[in-house]
C-alpha cells in the first residue's frame, strides 16, 4: 500500500467522526491526513510512530496528533488482542470554533502542543479512553458536549510527554513520502538482522553516499542511529515479556552485548538490565 493522503470519510455533517476498533494490524500504514487525531489503544504492548518520534507503549496509550503529521497505526503487528477507538477533528472545526471562542482557550493551547504530537500517562489516560468508547452510545449533540468536556481534561493535566521537541511540520512531498514509507518498511521487515547499506540504498534508488545525506536531512539522524533506536525500541518487548538481555540483543539485530548496552543506555537513559526488572 502507498503512503498517502487518507481522506476522512464522514458521512453526516459533523465535526468529528469515531472510529471503533478499526483492524489494522496487518497493514503497515504510514499516513497523513488534515484532520486533527486522537487515538486510545489498550493492548499488551504496541509501535508508537508519530512524525520521527518511535518508541513503544505498554498496556494502553492515548496520543493527540497534529494536523499532516504523519504516523502509523498504533495497531500495526499486534498479535494479541486489542481495542481501539480513533477520534479525527475537522480542521476548520478547530480553527473556526475552538480557536475563536475565548472559552475554550486552554482546549487551542492543547491543539497548539499536538503539532509536537503528545502522549498521556497516568490515571487520566484510563478515565478518557473508557469515556471514548462510551461515545458510541450516545447522540450527537451528547457526544459533543462530552468531546469538548474530554479536550478540557487534556487541556488541563500535566501527565503527558511531547513527542518532538519542536513542532512537527511535514517537510518533505508526497514522492519523498512514498521514498521514506518504504524505507520504513524495509527496516521494519529487517531490522532483526544485519542490514547493509548498499540494500537500503538500493530501494531508495540512491548510492550509499548520496542515501546517507538524504536520510540525515529527511530525519534528522543518521540511518545507524535510526535503526539503533528502532532495535532499541523492538528490544524492549522482550525485555518486559521476561526474556533475557542476551535474547533481546540478538533477537534484534544487534551483534555485540557490549555495543546493545551502550546503545540502549544512550537511547533511554538505563541498562537493559535494570529496565527489565521494572517488568519481571
Amino acid at each position: 500500500m502507498k503512503i498517502q493522503l487518507e481522506t476522512i470519510s464522514n458521512k453526516t455533517n459533523r465535526s468529528f467522526s469515531m472510529i471503533y476498533n478499526p483492524r489494522l494490524s496487518d497493514l503497515f500504514y504510514w499516513h497523513f491526513h488534515e484532520e486533527y487525531e486522537l487515538v486510545y489503544i489498550e493492548a499488551e504492548s504496541g509501535p508508537r510512530h508519530v512524525g520521527d518520534h518511535i518508541s513503544t507503549y505498554q498496556k494502553s496509550d492515548l496520543v493527540l496528533i497534529g494536523s499532516n503529521i504523519p504516523h502509523l497505526n498504533f495497531d500495526y503487528g499486534l498479535k494479541t488482542d486489542y481495542r481501539k477507538v480513533v477520534v479525527h477533528l475537522k480542521r476548520d472545526f478547530i480553527e473556526r470554533h475552538i480557536e475563536k471562542s475565548p472559552e475554550l482557550s486552554a482546549i487551542k493551547s492543547l491543539f497548539e502542543r499536538s503539532q509536537h504530537g503528545l502522549a498521556f500517562a497516568g490515571q487520566l489516560k484510563k478515565k478518557i479512553g473508557e469515556q471514548l468508547f462510551g461515545f458510541e452510545q450516545l447522540q450527537p449533540f451528547e457526544q459533543y458536549i462530552q468531546l469538548l468536556e474530554v479536550l478540557q481534561l487534556l487541556s488541563e493535566t500535566d501527565s503527558f510527554s511531547l513527542l518532538h521537541e519542536r513542532p512537527y511540520t511535514r517537510r518533505i512531498s508526497e514522492r519523498q513520502q512514498n521514498r521514506m514509507r518504504a524505507i520504513y518498511a524495509f527496516i521494519d521487515k529487517n531490522y532483526h538482522k544485519k542490514i547493509e547499506l548498499n540494500e537500503i540504498a538500493l530501494i531508495s534508488n540512491m548510492t550509499k553516499e548520496a542515501f546517507c545525506r538524504y536520510f540525515k536531512k529527511e530525519t534528522g539522524y543518521t540511518f545507524t542511529t535510526f535503526l539503533n533506536r528502532y532495535r532499541v525500541s523492538q528490544s524492549k518487548r522482550y525485555l518486559m515479556s521476561g526474556k533475557s538481555v542476551s535474547d533481546a540483543c540478538y533477537s534484534n539485530g544487534f551483534e555485540s552485548l557490549s555495543y546493545y548496552n551502550r546503545i540502549f543506555k544512550k537511547v533511554t537513559n538505563e541498562n537493559p538490565s535494570a529496565f527489565r526488572k521494572r517488568y519481571v
